[in-house]
């Protein structure tokens, strides 16, 4: 495979950036090459990754940057919240940082999402690069431009639309990546195939045991693609009126399953593939997709290793936790669902139907 593979994402405004994915980018000056021009740099990670990679990085922007601090930060979903929000800027604040120094987020989709945030409030906006070391945040989270902290109430409920000025997907980083983490992120990858692309959902099917051995050239597959189709349909809706909703397939039970456990006792991508399962299975009851659709996705999911049963929050909760959910309006609770396999739309459900699912599902 190519050292280097490039997909680019084109916003409106003529406003685009590069997505940089392969093997060995951390020590490649290619992939750093044109990185913005400032007087400092912030390294953002967590206890887990900064041991690992912080120093290479580090190493790497010292010969662009006359100066480079590191944060680091507990790690865990229920550390997503205002409390390491604070300690990114108070070390910026501390440091006297100026309106153009850059933020490096090293790290899942959590320290992305973080330091994707503190970029965009502090002195109302400094450039930052996503360098993301797990495949669930190499094939979506990095992607796109969505920042924000969770709130007991739901999650990613306070954050802003920012985009990265490049994001850096090095493919080496997911050798160190545990089990359960490579398995969370085969759930955002097998996301893609039924909501966009029947024919990326059979090379999935193929690929899997590859996927799960972590064949190189095979990641390298699922997430160049993966990123095609987040950044076609980023690039149409960037701020989510509408088409951009599709990429949350699974995500308004997931968020629930995640709030109602708290933040951290699932992981993401766990609570994404159970989500999945029940979404897929809401599409059928409306008679959207035949149930040979939805045993599919079963089957797929239960392959890769990721939970099918929902946990017994009750009727009542989840609906409560939906309604939070950013895609409810009205208080109609609206769900992504499958029109085909390859298609999704949104639509409003009635509570009726909700309960009928997850009653089915031993949710209940």
């Amino acid at each position: 495979m190519p050292v280097s593979d490039t997909v680019h994402i084109q916003l409106p405004g003529d406003r685009r950036y590069e997505i940089r994915i392969g093997a060995g980018l951390l020590d490649s000056s290619d992939a750093w090459h044109g990185l913005p021009r400032a007087a400092a740099a912030v390294i953002v990670s967590n206890e887990t990754v900064a041991p690992l990679y912080a120093g290479r990085l580090r190493e790497r922007l010292q010969q662009v940057y006359g100066r480079v601090d590191l944060v680091v930060l507990p790690d865990g979903e229920q550390h997503k919240g205002w409390e390491s929000l604070n300690r990114i800027c108070d070390h910026l604040l501390g440091a006297a940082m100026d309106r153009k120094t850059v933020l490096f987020a090293l790290g899942g989709g959590v320290i992305g999402d973080m330091t994707g945030f503190a970029a965009a409030i502090y002195m109302r906006g400094v450039p930052f690069v996503q360098v993301p070391t797990t495949l669930l945040a190499q094939v979506d989270s990095s992607v796109g431009g969505k920042t924000a902290i969770n709130h007991p109430l739901g999650k990613n409920m306070l954050g802003a639309f920012y985009q990265p000025e490049r994001v850096i997907a090095d493919l080496d980083t997911l050798d160190t990546l545990p089990d359960r983490e490579l398995r969370a992120g085969l759930a955002e990858v097998i996301k893609y195939g039924p909501i966009a692309d029947a024919l990326f959902l059979d090379w999935i099917d193929a690929n899997l045991d590859a996927l799960l051995a972590r064949d190189k050239g095979v990641l390298a597959h699922a997430v160049r693609r993966s990123c095609e189709i987040k950044a076609l349909v980023v690039g149409q809706d960037e701020r989510e009126q509408g088409l951009r909703a599709i990429l949350n397939f699974g995500h308004t039970f997931g968020h629930a399953i995640e709030a109602g456990l708290g933040y951290g006792a699932w992981l993401h991508g766990e609570a994404v593939a159970c989500g999945m399962v029940l979404a897929a299975d809401l599409s059928h009851r409306l008679g959207l997709v035949p149930a040979d659709a939805v045993l599919r996705l079963r089957a797929l999911i239960e392959r890769a290793g990721l939970p099918l049963r929902p946990p017994q929050l009750g009727v009542d909760r989840y609906l409560q936790l939906m309604r939070v959910d950013k895609k409810a309006e009205a208080g109609a609770i609206r769900f992504v669902l499958l029109e085909a396999v390859g298609r999704a739309g949104l639509h409003a459900v009635p509570d009726a139907v909700i309960a009928e699912v997850l009653q089915a599902h031993g949710a209940a």
